[in-house]
C-alpha cells in the first residue's frame, strides 16, 4: 500500500506539472509599446565558447529605444576582449562599453565582474544575462514589462537549449523535459523566490537594498540570491513568458556530470526541503520501483506503461508545444533514461560538499557559500 501511495502521489505531481505548464503559457501577455524605460545590459565575459560573437551581438541590436551594453572582463588578454572590439566597431550606435578590471570582491568571480560593470551603468534598469544566451530583437521590450508594476523588483525567465552534439542534447533534453516542468509548478503553487542566469532583471533600487553585488560575492548560486533577497524585502520576482536561447556545448561525461552535480548540490544547499520534495517528481523511477515491488505483475507493468505514457505526454506539452524546444522534438524517445540518470544525479547531490566549476575545484559550506580548493583564475 506504501508504494502504491507513492506511485499515486507522483501521478498527481506529474499532472500537476501538465495543469501549471497550460496556465502559465496560456496566460495573455500584455506589450505596453509605451512602457520602454532605459536599461543598461551587464555582462561579465570570461573566455569564448561557441557562437560568442552571435551570441553576444543578439544583445546589441535590440528593438529598443534606449539601452546600454557593458561587458566587464578581468584582464586585457582574455580572448573574449577583441571580440567585444569587434561588437564596437559593428554596433557604433549602441552605447556600448568595456570594462577591464581584475578587482576581486568574492570567491565567485562573475559576481566581481559584475560589481566592476555596474560602476560604469548609467540606467536604473539592469539586465543581467550569462554570456551562452542568445535573444531576439523584441527581448528586452517583453521582459521589462513586468516593471510597470512598482512592487516588482525582479524579472526573470526560461530558456531552451541549442545542443551541439549528443551528449550537449542528453543534457538539455533534461532542462526542456523536467527541469522546467518543475519551477512551472513552484512558480504556481508558491510563486517565484529566485531566479534565473539565462536573465535577470533587476531595479538598481531593489540591488542596493539587498546590499550590493558584494552580498553575493561569495556565493555559488548568485542567480537565485538575485531572486530570492529581494522577496525578502517584499518584492515580487516574476517568471516573463518570454524564453531566450542557451547555448549548450557539452563535450564530455566528465563535464556533464560535474556540471549536473553542482547544480543539485547547489539546489540542495539553498533549498533543502525543495530538493528532498523533488524524489516526489521523479515518475519513471516509481513506476519502475512498483513494478519491483509488486514481482513484474500486470499491474505493475499497466502502472509503469501508464506512467511512461505520462511523461511522453507531459514533454509533448510542455518541452515540445509551449517551450517549442527542438532537442526535445527529436529525442522525446530518450525522457525515460533521462530520468534515471537524473535520479541518479539527486542521490550524488544529496551528500557531499565538493563542486568542480570551470575545471576549479570548491568547497560549498552551508549557506551556499564557496570555498576554493585550489586558486581560481576564471569562474564563470
Amino acid at each position: 500500500m506504501a508504494d502504491l501511495a507513492l506511485l499515486l502521489h507522483c501521478r498527481f505531481v506529474l499532472w500537476l506539472c501538465h495543469l501549471c505548464s497550460g496556465l502559465f503559457f496560456q496566460q495573455e501577455q500584455w506589450i505596453d509599446p509605451g512602457f520602454h524605460p532605459p536599461v543598461t545590459i551587464l555582462k561579465p565575459l570570461c573566455g569564448i565558447e561557441i557562437n560568442t560573437y552571435n551570441n553576444l551581438a543578439s544583445f546589441c541590436c535590440q528593438d529598443y529605444p534606449q539601452y546600454q551594453v557593458i561587458f566587464s572582463i578581468r584582464t586585457a588578454t582574455d580572448p573574449s576582449v577583441p571580440i567585444v572590439r569587434e561588437l564596437m566597431q559593428a554596433f557604433p550606435e549602441v552605447d556600448i562599453s568595456l570594462v577591464i578590471c581584475d578587482r576581486t570582491i568574492g570567491t565567485n568571480l562573475k559576481v566581481s565582474n559584475l560589481a566592476n560593470a555596474i560602476e560604469k551603468a548609467k540606467h536604473g534598469i539592469l539586465v543581467l544575462a550569462d554570456c551562452d544566451i542568445l535573444v531576439r530583437p523584441h527581448y528586452l521590450q517583453q521582459i521589462v514589462q513586468p516593471l510597470s508594476h512598482p512592487q516588482v523588483g525582479v524579472v526573470t525567465c526560461l530558456y531552451n537549449s541549442w545542443a551541439k552534439g549528443w551528449l550537449a542534447k542528453f543534457e538539455a533534453l533534461g532542462i526542456a523535459t523536467y527541469n522546467h516542468a518543475n519551477v512551472l509548478a513552484a512558480h504556481r503553487l508558491e510563486g517565484m523566490h529566485f531566479a534565473f542566469g539565462s536573465t535577470i532583471v533587476i531595479r538598481r533600487l531593489v540591488l542596493d537594498q539587498i546590499g550590493g553585488f558584494a552580498t553575493l560575492a561569495d556565493y555559488l548560486a548568485d542567480d537565485f540570491h538575485l531572486g530570492h533577497l529581494p522577496t525578502q524585502l517584499g518584492y515580487q520576482v516574476v517568471l516573463s513568458a518570454h524564453v531566450v536561447e542557451h547555448q549548450l556545448t557539452t563535450t564530455s561525461l566528465s563535464e556533464f556530470f560535474h556540471r549536473q552535480a553542482r547544480w543539485a548540490r547547489c539546489i540542495r544547499v539553498e533549498r533543502f526541503w525543495g530538493y528532498v520534495g523533488l524524489l516526489f517528481t521523479y515518475g519513471t523511477i516509481s513506476g519502475l520501483l512498483f513494478l519491483w515491488a509488486t514481482q513484474g505483475s500486470w499491474l505493475g507493468w499497466s502502472v509503469l506503461a501508464v506512467t511512461l505514457i505520462t511523461r511522453w505526454l507531459m514533454t509533448a506539452i510542455i518541452a515540445i508545444h509551449y517551450l517549442q524546444d527542438q532537442v526535445a522534438k527529436t529525442l522525446w524517445w530518450l525522457v525515460p533514461i533521462r530520468d534515471l540518470v537524473n535520479f541518479g544525479i539527486w542521490c550524488y547531490g544529496l551528500v557531499g560538499t565538493t563542486v568542480e566549476w570551470r575545471g576549479y575545484q570548491y568547497k560549498l559550506s552551508k549557506d551556499g557559500k564557496l570555498a576554493p580548493m585550489v586558486s581560481a583564475k576564471c569562474s564563470l
